[in-house]
């Protein structure tokens, strides 16, 4: 697998840097660097972009994106934002209170479906 900085340039242009002294888009980059540093066969992120910077979110889809282009690893990304996990989803599971309410392939998530269970 490539290098984590390969994946997140921003986190070796700071690898002299404490942890603790990287802002909070920087500290998640790492935190999924450090998961990615144990090759993983499924890869779980949870809201990863929630309450960061327009531009570190980009930089964090962009990394997923090509984290699934050049691994084929397999990643279950648990998100609110439909625009940027259309980048990177092959399937949804739309959950209820727990439940599965709805599942397909991303590309058949229509607003129909939004409107319906996630009030989109």
């Amino acid at each position: 697998m490539k290098s984590v900085t390969e994946f997140f340039p921003r986190l070796g242009e700071r690898q002299e840097q404490l942890a603790a002294s990287l802002s909070g888009g920087e500290q998640q980059m790492l935190a999924i660097g450090r998961a990615l540093m144990t090759n993983p066969q499924l890869l779980i992120l949870d809201e990863a972009t929630e309450g960061l910077a327009p531009v570190v979110r980009q930089e964090i889809w962009a990394a997923i994106s090509r984290l699934k282009k050049d691994t084929g690893m397999a990643i279950l990304v648990i998100d609110k934002s439909l625009r940027e996990l259309a980048t990177v989803a092959d399937c949804a599971v739309i959950l209820e209170k727990g439940r599965s309410v709805w599942s397909g392939e991303f590309t058949a998530l229509t607003p129909e479906i939004t409107d319906k269970y996630l009030g989109v």
